[in-house]
């Protein structure tokens, strides 16, 4: 709940009640210039806070969180690609319906209305070597595909990485990035 209230869309929602509320309170106690003032600037940043939650995309949770063992090595270990994956995912999107979708639509992994979503991100250690877990959500079975595609994903996500497929279930699937 707590990274629910500080995304961008629902501090400035917040800002523009506060502000609304502030013009509302001038206006009954009559202050016109503070009532202007609230009223002018508080509508249209509710507004703009409102658009913004609906179409917010949080940013990708972690399946365990990592420790700080982990946190260095993907300092030292990890790619520069797999570094701005955990970058991007992990920040608030907007207009957009799963995160890595036009990498998912290039890799002909996404179709169309309803992309895979990534639903969790996993660091670990193998034997000195950075893997990065994404988790993703598939809206039908489609997980021959992925599997198909492993080759592709390692050489999408550039040199450096082994990529691998591991089925969870019928409806999900881990991809793997281990650094070389």
């Amino acid at each position: 709940m707590g990274a629910f209230l500080l995304s961008p869309g629902s501090l400035t929602t917040i800002l523009g009640v506060s502000l609304g509320a502030f013009g509302l309170v001038a206006y009954v106690t009559g202050h016109p210039t503070l009532n202007l003032l609230g009223l002018f600037s508080g509508v249209p940043i509710l507004l703009g806070g409102l658009a913004l939650k609906s179409a917010e995309l949080p940013p990708v949770p972690w399946l365990r969180q990592p420790d700080p063992q982990t946190k260095a090595l993907r300092q030292k270990a990890a790619t520069e690609v797999q570094q701005k994956l955990v970058k991007d995912v992990g920040r608030w999107r907007y207009g957009q319906k799963a995160h890595l979708e036009s990498s998912l639509e290039v890799l002909k992994l996404s179709t169309g209305e309803n992309p895979p979503q990534l639903t969790g991100l996993q660091e670990d250690d193998r034997q000195g070597r950075y893997q990065l877990t994404m988790r993703f959500q598939l809206s039908s079975e489609d997980t021959q595909i992925w599997l198909d595609k492993r080759e592709r994903l390692a050489r999408f996500f550039g040199p450096g990485v082994e990529a691998r497929v591991v089925v969870v279930n019928p409806h999900c699937v881990d991809v793997e990035l281990l650094s070389c």
